[in-house]
């Protein structure tokens, strides 16, 4: 695993995304901000807001793309492009219906599996071979209703379940920041 410089959460701006399942990737990365204290600061030339981690074992920028889920990509490449971040540096924060809430996974490469955050990504980067963090929120059980799905709020049980996930991933941040795969999978995966 290659060491991670650009960490992005996918999610939908606005008051009216910000508990639905698809906004995972923004609970991520805020969970991230609020452990290491770091501001987010809007920034138009990168379409997103933006803040960075700088300790002696850790620097690192966070991105939430405000473009709306399916042109995260451009937010991503116009950062990534400016501070000369390679894709397999990046690490991508997403929503997951593979996997039961409560579950979270890295994975690098892949396809999109119907997510256009991931698809916009996966078009702007010109490849797949980026980093992944897949949160579980669970499958409603049938394609036709996956739009509903994410842009609706978790239950309860499953919110505090996605909640709990999120806060091992962002435990094992400085072993995926420091390229560190092994170490992060056996800790997320025996916990989550």
């Amino acid at each position: 695993m290659a060491r991670i410089k650009l960490i992005v959460g996918l999610g939908n701006p606005g008051t009216q995304y910000e508990q639905t399942r698809h906004n995972a990737g923004f609970w991520f990365v805020d969970e991230v901000a609020r452990n290491y204290q770091v501001q987010w600061r809007p920034e138009t030339k990168f379409l997103g807001l933006v803040t960075r981690i700088q300790q002696p074992d850790m620097d690192v920028w966070l991105l939430k793309p405000t473009t709306y889920m399916n042109r995260s990509g451009q937010s991503i490449q116009a950062l990534a492009n400016f501070y000369k971040i390679a894709p397999e540096n990046i690490l991508v924060a997403h929503d997951e219906l593979d996997l039961a809430p409560g579950v979270a996974r890295l994975k690098t490469g892949g396809g999109h599996g119907g997510h256009n955050g991931l698809r916009d990504t996966i078009a702007a980067l010109g490849t797949k071979e980026f980093q992944r963090l897949r949160l579980g929120v669970g499958h409603p059980g049938h394609k036709d209703q996956v739009v509903q799905y994410v842009l609706k709020s978790a239950s309860k049980v499953d919110q505090q379940a996605i909640l709990t996930a999120i806060d091992e991933a962002a435990r094992v941040l400085l072993h995926m920041v420091n390229g560190q795969r092994d170490a992060a999978m056996q800790q997320l995966h025996t916990h989550t």
